[in-house]
């Protein structure tokens, strides 16, 4: 059948069991794979044949799950990380390098930020962040003649403000690079930043994608849509031979829809070994299977939550781009006209000290290091995931003292509200 709709997508694609075969995706746990002779073990490594010698590198549980991702977003090529943090760095480090420089969207997660202005920048990458809302002057001025991609999120963590894909893809390719777009908050199901003009997607699969908080891991989906060659001088790594595979140039010999992750996997999987493994891989799928349906229960939850802290006296500001008030609702309907996500944002009335003290009065909502989980997760940022930002960094990306980040759950959205209610004093 071809045109399945996500949902179908979510539970059949990737792995098509033949005659006799497990119904389930087996987990192939094995760190090596045999071979008749050393002629064909050295095609693998030649990159001449398609197959499998080590599971650094690829694994079949792990192809057969990243093949269900990049249907799920409509992409050509994709790639399991041993998580978010490893997909970000590989999705960005592919294209850029030592005295090369990216354009980044300031609001973005933490552990991010800290990935791009404090360890990359001793790799001696430049970032240059704006503000989703910049004006268009301010996103020209950024861009320098060495900057090789643009980067942002869908929905941004924790602050919640949309990308406009569209205006930032534009841009992006204006100066022939392409735009990275973490889609971990929206998923595919509700939004496909490839539709919007994206050429890279990434995701931490730790959060929506598994949903159970039961392994850590990320993904990288090529569009397969940029041209490398194009832009050749830009793009050496993937234009010019590579010496370490035998002078393979991987944008001839994979075309648009391969290079960007055969290189990935070929280069960084194989240096840095951040590998997903093959159990984490399986539990990712049972999490992906009931994505589409979990993903319409946790909007539903935020935004029933969202009108409710609306109403709240002892809750300053909201912010959730579903509600009419988000300064992004416009750019929610057109990204996210089915719902964004599960996770919002909020002030207490009376600051970091009231945060805090409202963080110690839940009961039901599990304090965790965690976001988009089946349980309702609390954490205040400030003091944790973000801590290591100044206050003029945390006022860049969207995270103030007093910003509570709730993610809703599967429960009734009326026990969620109860427990905040009674954490607020209301």
């Amino acid at each position: 059948m071809k045109n399945q709709k996500i949902g179908t997508v979510c539970v059949q694609s990737g792995y098509r069991p033949k005659n006799g075969e497990p119904r389930q995706v087996p987990i192939v746990q094995s760190t090596t794979f045999k071979y008749d002779t050393g002629d064909d073990m050295a095609a693998l490594f030649n990159l001449e044949a398609e197959g499998y010698f080590y599971s650094r590198l690829q694994n079949p549980t792990c192809d057969t799950v990243a093949a269900k991702i990049c249907e799920l977003e409509g992409g050509t090529a994709a790639m399991l990380t041993s998580s978010g943090q490893a997909a970000n760095f590989f999705a960005v480090f592919n294209i850029a390098n030592s005295g090369d420089h990216v354009v980044s969207v300031s609001s973005i997660y933490g552990g991010t930020f800290n990935l791009f202005s404090v360890t990359m920048k001793k790799m001696n990458i430049d970032f240059t962040f704006v503000a989703p809302d910049c004006s268009d002057e301010e996103l020209e001025a950024a861009f320098k003649p060495n900057t090789k991609a643009v980067f942002g999120e869908t929905v941004a963590n924790p602050a919640l403000r949309v990308l406009d894909i569209e205006r930032f893809a534009n841009a992006a390719h204006a100066h022939g690079v392409p735009l990275i777009v973490d889609n971990t908050f929206a998923t595919p199901i509700n939004c496909r930043p490839f539709e919007f003009g994206a050429d890279i997607v990434t995701h931490s699969t730790t959060k929506y994608m598994d949903g159970h908080g039961s392994a850590i891991g990320g993904a990288i989906v090529d569009s397969g849509r940029f041209d490398w060659l194009a832009h050749k001088e830009k793009f050496p790594g993937l234009t010019t031979p590579d010496d370490s595979y035998h002078g393979i140039t991987y944008a001839e010999k994979f075309g648009k829809e391969g290079a960007f992750i055969t290189k990935a996997t070929a280069q960084l999987m194989r240096d840095f070994g951040c590998t997903q493994s093959p159990q984490s891989a399986f539990y990712l799928n049972l999490g992906l299977e009931s994505l589409e349906v979990r993903m319409k229960r946790h909007t539903e939850n935020g935004l029933r939550v969202a009108k409710f802290l609306e109403g709240c006296k002892n809750v300053t500001w909201v912010e959730y781009p579903d509600l009419e008030t988000s300064r992004d609702y416009k750019l929610c309907k057109k990204y996210l006209p089915n719902g964004s996500c599960g996770v919002v944002s909020f002030g207490v009335k009376g600051g970091r000290d009231a945060a805090e003290s409202f963080m110690r009065r839940l009961k039901l909502c599990s304090i965790v290091t965690h976001v988009a989980d089946a349980r309702t997760c609390c954490l205040h940022p400030a003091s944790t995931t973000h801590r290591q930002m100044s206050d003029a960094e945390l006022e860049a990306a969207g995270v103030l003292p007093d910003l509570i980040r709730l993610s809703c759950g599967l429960e009734n959205a009326e026990d969620i509200i109860e427990d905040i209610r009674q954490a607020l004093g209301e």
